[in-house]
Formats: C-alpha cells, sequence, structure tokens
C-alpha cells in the first residue's frame, strides 16, 4: 500500500492523456513549462506525450508525438529556447490540416492539450478545440475512426500558457519570456552608461511592447531613465520642448547622462508613432548672439557654436545687434555656409551693443 503523502488528492490524471507543445516564437521559460506540464500530469498518473514541432508536429503525426517520462524533461530547466521545437504551419489553418491533427491525437487517446504560445498560437487552438467534435464526426463518416471512440474522446481540452515578452495577456501575472527580455533590456542599459557618461551623452532604446508599456516602464524605473514613452499614457501635446527642458534641467545639474525609453507602440495625444528615430530628432533652436565689447575671436566663437549645433541636430539662429537686437526681434537662422569664412575677421559680425 502507498502511504507516501498526496498533495492533490483530488485530481487523477489515471486513463487520461496530455499532449504538450510549443508554437509561435521561443521565449526564455518555455522548457521550464514544458517541464512542469510534464511532471504535474506523470504525478497524478497521467500519460504526457511530447508533440515536436507545434502544430506542425501535431498534422505529421508519427514520431512527432512521443510519449515522455518523468526523466524526459531533466536538466531543461535553464536552458533557453524550447527542446520540443516551434515550427510555423499553414496546413493547420487549414480544416484538412486541423482534421489530420484530430486524427493523430485520437490515435493516442490524447484529448487534453497544453499549448505554450501567443496571441496566434492560442487562437488556432481554441479553434481547434470549437471544430473538434465535428472534426471527429467526420473522421467517424470516413471510417477511420468508430463510433465508440467518437463517444470515448468527445471532448478536448485546452490549456494556454502565454508566450509573450510583451506581457499582455490579461489574467496573467507574468507571462512567459516577460523577466528574461526585462533582464536583457536592463544589461543593455548597464553596459552603455558608462559610455553615455563617460561622453555626456543621450542615448534613446526602443524595446520591444506593440500595445503594451510593461516592459519599457518597468526597466526604465529599473535603470532610472529620464523619461519613457509607453502606448497606454500618451504624452500631452507639446511634449518634445517639456522633454527637453526638463533633460537640459538635469545637464545643468551636472548629470552626465541622459536615458530614454521608447515602447515600440508608443504613440502621441492624436494617436500618431512616437519612434525612437523622432525623440532622437526632437532638438532646440539655439540662438547665438554677441554682447558687449568687441573682442579677437568672437567670430571664431559664434562659426563654431553654430557648425557644432548643426551637426548635434539643432536648428540655429543668429542674433543681430546683441540684447537690444534681440529685443526687437532681429533674429534669424543661419546656416552651416553661412559661418564659412569667420574664424580669420576680428571684431564681431553679428554686431554687438552695450
Amino acid at each position: 500500500m502507498d502511504h507516501q503523502p498526496k498533495f492533490f488528492e483530488n485530481l487523477s490524471g489515471a486513463g487520461k492523456a496530455i499532449g504538450v507543445l510549443t508554437s509561435g516564437g521561443d521565449a526564455q521559460g518555455m522548457n521550464a513549462a514544458v517541464r512542469a506540464v510534464v511532471r504535474m500530469g506523470i504525478y497524478v498518473k497521467a500519460k504526457v506525450y511530447f508533440v515536436y514541432e507545434g502544430y506542425q508536429g501535431m498534422v505529421d503525426g508519427g514520431d512527432n508525438i512521443v510519449e515522455v517520462s518523468w526523466e524526459s524533461v531533466s536538466s531543461i530547466l535553464q536552458v533557453g529556447g524550447t527542446v520540443i521545437g516551434s515550427a510555423r504551419c499553414k496546413s493547420f489553418r487549414t480544416r484538412e490540416g486541423r482534421l489530420q491533427a484530430a486524427y493523430n491525437l485520437v490515435q493516442r487517446g490524447i484529448t487534453n492539450l497544453c499549448v505554450i504560445g501567443g496571441d496566434g498560437s492560442l487562437t488556432g487552438a481554441n479553434l481547434f478545440r470549437e471544430e473538434w467534435s465535428g472534426l471527429l464526426e467526420e473522421l467517424a463518416q470516413t471510417g477511420k475512426i468508430d463510433a465508440e471512440a467518437v463517444k470515448k474522446y468527445a471532448y478536448l481540452n485546452i490549456v494556454g500558457m502565454v508566450g509573450s515578452i510583451d506581457n499582455d495577456f490579461c489574467g496573467t501575472d507574468m507571462t512567459i519570456g516577460t523577466d528574461s527580455a526585462l533582464h536583457r533590456i536592463i544589461e543593455v542599459v548597464d553596459a552603455i552608461m558608462t559610455t553615455a557618461q563617460s561622453h555626456q551623452r543621450t542615448f534613446v532604446l526602443e524595446v520591444m511592447g506593440r500595445h503594451c508599456g510593461y516592459l519599457a516602464l518597468v526597466s526604465a524605473l529599473a535603470c532610472g531613465a529620464d523619461w519613457v514613452f509607453i502606448p497606454e499614457y500618451p504624452p500631452e501635446e507639446g511634449w518634445e520642448d517639456t522633454m527637453c527642458v526638463k533633460l537640459s534641467q538635469n545637464r545643468a545639474r551636472k548629470k552626465r547622462l541622459n536615458i530614454i525609453i521608447v515602447a515600440e507602440g508608443a504613440i502621441d495625444c492624436h494617436n500618431k508613432p512616437i519612434t525612437s528615430e523622432k525623440v532622437k530628432d526632437t532638438n532646440f533652436n539655439v540662438a547665438v548672439l554677441n554682447v558687449g565689447a568687441p573682442a579677437a575671436g568672437m567670430n571664431a566663437a559664434v562659426r563654431a557654436a553654430v557648425r557644432v549645433g548643426i551637426t548635434e541636430g539643432h536648428k540655429m539662429f543668429a542674433v543681430i545687434d546683441g540684447f537690444e537686437g534681440f529685443a526687437r526681434g532681429k533674429i534669424k537662422e543661419i546656416s552651416w555656409g553661412d559661418v564659412g569664412g569667420w574664424t580669420g575677421q576680428g571684431g564681431s559680425i553679428l554686431g554687438t551693443k552695450r
């Protein structure tokens, strides 16, 4: 008599069979999920099958659907990707493909399916579940299975485990792959921060997050980023100027670097995309003026300021006649070529007044 305590007395998998597959893009943590399904299934005395190469393996059958043991999932906990493979499957999108998949499962008595994948994979699984009874009836009509099998395997139970680094599925605390993606982002930010600090640079990083800004928001908090853009919280109109002013204030307080993180699906209040390229190109309008007595080297300084500003992507303006001209609006945009040959000229070409 078995006196070992059971932690799930009300669960019995005796006489049942479970198939586990991974589908869509691979994500760190999939193997841990596969291992958990296999060992829990065996623990409750069910048969557990690997379905290799995702839905393609389910359609192809044969050696792609294999019963596994407790030891089959040893030493896969820390391995990335998916050890049972994943593949895109056009045939499963057709009824004929799903009919063949149903036949392959019934042949092994599998009526419980654990699908580890993203949105498309789980949508496909749900469609398969909805069609299941009709697929079995069609198999019976063509003589591939008998009426008893239709009755015995009448229901297909689906469990979906979400593999999505965006953490964008309602009802889950954290989807498979999210934590690893977050870890990678933080590693990258840590790696570039020393360079940014050494050269007093601003870095703009775009991270995954088409409709969900979780990765951008949490990585920004973890890394101490200066600014973050996420799809759930569009910034108010004029965000470009607000951001530039804030970053400039940080620099004035002797901060040597700025980190800006942008989710790939970030939008503004007009539903227009905010891309990392757009953020990078958000620059200043810079005015240059001379004040006080003219001095040799003023024109060279103006030339240097204008060309450095243009190189950094800023729009440069020249103020004629110092603060007096500034007050009277004597301001014009100045280009790279406008300051050509200024280095060797004395006095102040812009003009200077007390």
